[in-house]
């Protein structure tokens, strides 16, 4: 046993440590990874340390490791600091805001994704073509006190994957043509979607040029669907404009530059149906219009092209359309027994972007320069779709996108008879006095230095 003067000595540690700690609390921080929302082919990312709203410091009383309810009278503000028996001690910790947490999924997701469900009339014209009053889109709506409790357990249990609750409401559809009725244009397959706001007026124009291409088209049963074959030409005369379009390691301007944001919408609607994929490319980089990655379908007639086969059992509708810097491909039919999910981006192969890239070219007037591509890091990225039949096994299907690292690539014009140094990175040009009084080049070489 310790002596008298001992145990009076520990009893006195204990209780100033007592009252240290009931002075001086401990306060939790909690630093949350960031949460990843997914919805079909849309991805949002939150995070929660960007938003301290979320959070807050709760009291916690503790005895001997576990929480209890701790005597009134040391709960109660007095004159006097409360004698506080020993071993009970008062900390802080985290406790998670539940309204302030579905304001932010309000605001940075169901604003996005939440709509009403549209009436749409389709019919024939004089001319026998396809019209649509309106557009045959679903109504969705971000169930938000489920997505709340998902995002809650997630921060608890360190999830930062969550399928994001989402109620969808089917759209009315009247046909009002019975030979379509008859080719079995009765329901709504799917919708292919994608982002362009922020696209340049030329990129805005060959998008819409584009889409309307397809509007009214119909795919027999049976029948495969070719984008190009649709398209047709791209030229001036068809009503395109020149825009950026990628071109080998450049990016240029071209006749109908932005025209892969349609080919895009239109395989992701065949995609997330389930109809079979017969051809389908991604573009060589990463490109944020066409975010996620993997996602992207690029075209470039005739060698690259988007295609899929109707294998159900009716005729399958085109409807194209676009509202604020959002184009749309709506895919109509008979619905049949297939449910379709898509998993994805599984992300892996990052890579930084190269050293600047210079290039010395009579393609553009002399002392001028030209950017012909920007600085993007590279990646490899895989999605998976599982189809399930009612009568047959399930099916998973990988799809497989891997996008190049590319440098910022700037074009500099020279004289046609001054001596071309091509694809050659900045660092490599050779700044000696003897080299720059010697060739007419380096008088572009200092040029595009101070430019910079």
């Amino acid at each position: 046993m310790l002596p008298q003067a001992e145990m009076l000595n520990k009893r006195i540690q204990i209780l100033l440590l007592s009252f240290f700690v009931f002075l001086c609390p401990i306060l939790v921080k909690a630093n949350y990874a960031p949460i990843t929302y997914r919805y079909k082919h849309h991805i949002f990312t939150i995070d929660p340390d960007l938003f301290p709203s979320w959070k807050s410091a709760a009291e916690v009383w503790m005895f001997n490791g576990k929480k209890v309810l701790p005597p009134a009278y040391v709960r109660v503000d007095g004159d006097g600091d409360p004698p506080i028996p020993i071993g009970l001690i008062k900390k802080e910790e985290i406790k998670l805001i539940p309204n302030a947490i579905r304001a932010t999924i309000l605001e940075e997701i169901a604003q996005y994704l939440d709509r009403d469900p549209r009436t749409v009339s389709i019919k024939r014209s004089i001319d026998d073509s396809i019209e649509f009053d309106s557009v045959g889109l679903p109504g969705r709506t971000v169930l938000l006190d489920e997505a709340v409790n998902l995002t809650i357990q997630a921060l608890r249990e360190g999830i930062t994957d969550i399928v994001l609750p989402v109620e969808e409401t089917a759209p009315t559809i009247l046909v009002l043509d019975k030979d379509l009725i008859e080719m079995g244009i009765t329901d709504l397959l799917a919708v292919g979607e994608s982002d362009y706001r922020g696209s340049p007026n030329n990129r805005q124009h060959n998008i819409s040029v584009g889409l309307d291409r397809f509007n009214g088209y119909l795919i027999p049963s049976g029948q495969e669907f070719s984008f190009n074959d649709v398209l047709g030409p791209v030229n001036a005369q068809t009503g395109y404009r020149k825009e950026l379009v990628i071109k080998g390691d450049k990016t240029v301007p071209d006749y109908g530059g932005g025209l892969c944001q349609v080919s895009t919408t239109a395989y992701r609607g065949a995609w997330e149906y389930g109809f079979p994929i017969t051809s389908r490319t991604n573009h060589s980089y990463s490109v944020r219009y066409y975010s996620p990655e993997g996602t992207d379908a690029t075209v470039f007639p005739p060698y690259k092209d988007v295609s899929f086969l109707n294998d159900s059992d009716s005729a399958v509708l085109l409807q194209t359309y676009s509202e604020d810097g959002r184009a749309y491909f709506v895919l109509y039919g008979t619905k049949d027994d297939r449910n379709t999910n898509i998993f994805g981006p599984f992300l892996w192969g990052k890579t930084s972007a190269p050293s600047d890239r210079v290039e010395y070219t009579t393609d553009i007037p002399a002392g001028t320069t030209r950017k012909v591509g920007e600085r993007v890091p590279g990646v490899q990225a895989a999605w998976f779709r599982i189809i399930k039949k009612q009568s047959e096994d399930q099916v998973i299907e990988p799809y497989y996108s891997s996008y190049e690292a590319r440098p910022r690539y700037t074009q500099i014009g020279i004289e046609a008879e001054q001596e071309a140094v091509t694809d050659v990175e900045a660092k490599e040009i050779d700044t000696t006095e003897e080299a720059k009084s010697s060739s007419p080049v380096r008088k572009w070489v200092n040029r595009f230095r101070r430019d910079r």
